[in-house]
């Protein structure tokens, strides 16, 4: 993939392929919502979230919100990967309790580059082929520049970057061998789009705005294949990372520069996720999407 400086005139750079959008294509639109049927039914239909996906992160609270709201519009199968198994055992029965669909775990590190092969080609064999990757596998990081060693930013980098690179790759290459095309959504961050105050956290920031960017890329490469890249980028959310004493003056600050003075809840992100997942989103490709109750706009 890399190039010597003395071979760099000798080189043969790959190129991409674009669809066509002609019919039959995986890049064609949807066809039309029957007009035979009631406007509800069509409504539903627009909103409706088939098949299977993979959700990392999935036991958080942010991830388990959005895993919720798409077997609520209709998923058929659902694998949650994350590192907590405990959690996501809970997580799993409470939603195996009030929905039909498959629901299913694994522990799986997304940094670990042949962990998430194989999670994947498993999940394609158990459950059947994918078609939607919400990426919401992530850590927090804050500190002084300064103050940090190449070990603790590569850290944030590998779990926030490149270890979501590693599954919309590997979720990518499904879709394409199965011919299905999908919804990948990657999340990103209010960080991605300003500095935050008061905390220091470049590591964070820069790992988020590298998600903001390879969306584009990602979205421009593969929507031949009718995959379509999307991310979300939250505000401060109501969970457990904005929890705690220690951040009292933090939260202050926060609220007193944010236009609607709170913070969002897990289910604000569902609609959007529901939108990209589903019809609704079918002309969405390579959009950051800001859902941060109007935070940005003061950073």
């Amino acid at each position: 993939m890399t190039t010597e400086r003395s071979d760099l005139t000798d080189r043969v750079i790959p190129q991409m392929t674009l669809g066509d959008g002609s019919p039959g294509s995986l890049t064609a639109p949807p066809p039309p919502l029957p007009r035979d049927t009631p406007p509800a039914a069509r409504a539903q239909e627009r909103f409706r979230v088939k098949g299977n996906a993979i959700v990392t992160g999935g036991a958080g609270d942010l991830g388990f919100a959005v895993c919720r709201a798409l077997l609520e519009h209709g998923l058929e199968g659902l694998m949650i990967l994350d590192m907590n198994p405990d959690e996501a055992e809970k997580k799993i029965k409470m939603l195996q309790s009030e929905f039909p669909a498959t629901i299913q775990f694994q522990k799986v590190d997304v940094t670990d580059e042949d962990a998430v092969n194989e999670a994947v080609e498993s999940t394609s064999k158990s459950l059947g082929p994918v078609t939607t990757l919400l990426n919401f596998a992530g850590m927090v990081a804050c500190g002084h520049a300064l103050d940090w060693s190449s070990k603790d930013w590569n850290r944030v980098m590998n779990v926030n970057t490149i270890g979501a690179f590693l599954v919309a790759r590997a979720v990518a290459r499904t879709m394409i061998d199965h011919g299905s095309g999908g919804s990948i959504v990657f999340v990103a961050s209010v960080s991605a789009h300003g500095v935050n105050f008061p905390q220091p956290q470049a590591s964070y920031n820069v790992s988020k705005a590298g998600v903001k960017a390879m969306v584009k890329s990602l979205a421009a490469e593969w929507a031949v294949h009718g995959i379509r890249v999307n991310s979300i980028s939250p505000g401060y959310m109501d969970t457990i990372l904005n929890e705690g004493d220690g951040l009292d003056e933090a939260r202050k600050v926060w609220l007193s520069r944010h236009p609607m003075g709170r913070m969002g809840q897990p289910d604000e992100l569902s609609g959007v996720v529901v939108m990209l997942a589903s019809r609704a989103g079918s002309y969405f490709t390579g959009a950051d999407l800001l859902v941060d109750g109007g935070q940005s706009l003061l950073l």
